[in-house]
């Protein structure tokens, strides 16, 4: 396949002496993208979200998601791809790995990323971080639990304020929950760096083991006898949050010590899950005793 003289659809700012390779090109290059003229005309949309990045690898993009990626010392990073602006907007003196910088143009990254995607003129090619485990969380503190919640951009939001009010991990299943792509990362604004990720099978069996740990589970629930705000709580505590519309499902909800409701004071009492998500930290962060 002919290739620039860079082997890359933009110009290296670092790691030019080292010969080109096909196993070293750009997992969209070696897909036959942006490897001519002919092709940049009309180049193939990528999956949303990037997940075919090569090896399994992440693509995270958006200033604060970038930028707080590189600077996690626990995160593997290996390619940024940025524009001659957003490059001044990145510290790449925080990447602990070693790191390829790739210079490109706005309209790259919409041919890359999607041209609906808000990327801020950059994207950075990661590798995932491994998950907690279960038996490895301490009792403290506040965890969350979310029963099926699928929608990348409710999961991302529902991280930020998890680091925003300090929750000790994120607890999620296995199936019928968002993959960690670019979208879940970009709303997250960070978030997905500071916030440990627990990935079970079982929830119902989860909850038992959260009971023996020594966390007392607090189901979400509008129809629950008992008002949050009204309750005097002490952690370790896990907050418990249902898919919008379907809720806690029966063995979530029977394995649960106790269930709250939300209730707000306006004529709308449904929130959206990430937005319940905060209100309800917010409430046991300060009404905790």
């Amino acid at each position: 396949m002919k290739q620039g003289r860079s082997g890359h659809f933009g110009k290296k700012t670092s790691g030019q002496s080292r010969k080109s390779h096909p196993a070293d090109a750009s997992p969209y290059q070696s897909s036959g993208r942006f490897s001519s003229p002919e092709q940049r005309t009309r180049p193939e949309r990528p999956e949303t979200g990037l997940e075919s990045a090569r090896h399994g690898r992440l693509m995270i993009f958006g200033l604060h998601a970038v930028n707080a990626a590189l600077a996690n010392p626990r995160r593997r990073c290996h390619r940024l791809y940025a524009t001659e602006n957003a490059r001044g907007k990145i510290d790449v003196s925080a990447c602990a790995s070693a790191l390829e910088t790739v210079i490109v143009k706005p309209e790259d990254l919409d041919r890359l990323l999607g041209s609906d995607t808000v990327h801020q003129g950059c994207a950075l090619e990661a590798e995932p971080m491994a998950g907690l485990a279960l038996e490895d969380l301490q009792p403290e503190g506040i965890v969350l639990v979310l029963d099926q919640v699928t929608d990348p951009h409710n999961v991302g939001a529902i991280l930020r304020s998890a680091a925003a009010f300090g929750v000790k991990a994120l607890i999620t299943t296995e199936r019928h929950s968002p993959h960690m792509t670019g979208v879940l990362a970009k709303t997250a604004s960070g978030a997905l760096e500071h916030v440990p990720l627990i990935s079970v099978v079982n929830l119902a069996q989860t909850l038992t083991t959260l009971k023996e740990i020594g966390f007392w589970s607090i189901g979400l629930d509008s129809e629950a006898e008992h008002d949050l705000n009204a309750l005097k709580l002490s952690p370790p505590l896990a907050l418990v949050l249902g898919a919008e519309g379907k809720g806690l499902r029966r063995l979530t909800r029977e394995r649960c010590d106790l269930l709250a409701r939300l209730d707000m004071p306006g004529p709308i009492k449904s929130l959206n899950v990430s937005n319940a998500a905060a209100i309800c930290l917010s409430r046991l962060v300060w009404n905790t005793v």
